[in-house]
């Protein structure tokens, strides 16, 4: 089994024992993107909506590393402190994608690490691997 490991650097540096991305079979799975500006690695503590957008920025730099973006996604799932935030976060997520409608689960969390309220993941295909 052949994996390709994804880093770049407009995304924020994995903080553990994980890739930022792995390729394999023609799929790109991305790791959970919290809101990290890759540029400093300074978490970005704002609003919900500032929040997704980074979140989703950085989604978006490793799905282009690997060759894929939006338009390719197949599932993101969003992880929330609180799903009363949910209204906000949909909004972000729905002007970021545009037409594009990749299935997707939303998952309440409660407190997420380091104070952050969202968490993004997501499976796109790609032509590596």
């Amino acid at each position: 089994m052949e994996i390709q490991r994804i880093n770049t650097p407009n995304a924020p540096k994995a903080g553990g024992h994980y890739s930022q991305a792995t390729v394999y079979n023609g799929l790109v799975f991305v790791a959970g993107q919290l809101s990290i500006d890759p540029a400093t690695g300074a978490h970005k503590i704002g609003t919900i909506e500032e929040q997704t957008e980074q979140a989703l920025n950085n989604v978006l730099a490793i799905l282009q590393a690997a060759g894929s973006d939006w338009s390719r996604v197949l599932k993101m799932t969003v992880y929330v402190a609180d799903i009363n935030l949910w209204d906000a976060v949909n909004k972000v997520y729905s002007r970021m994608l545009g037409e594009h409608r990749p299935a997707r689960a939303i998952i309440p969390t409660g407190a997420l690490h380091y104070g952050f309220l969202i968490e993004i993941d997501a499976v796109a295909a790609t032509d590596l691997g």
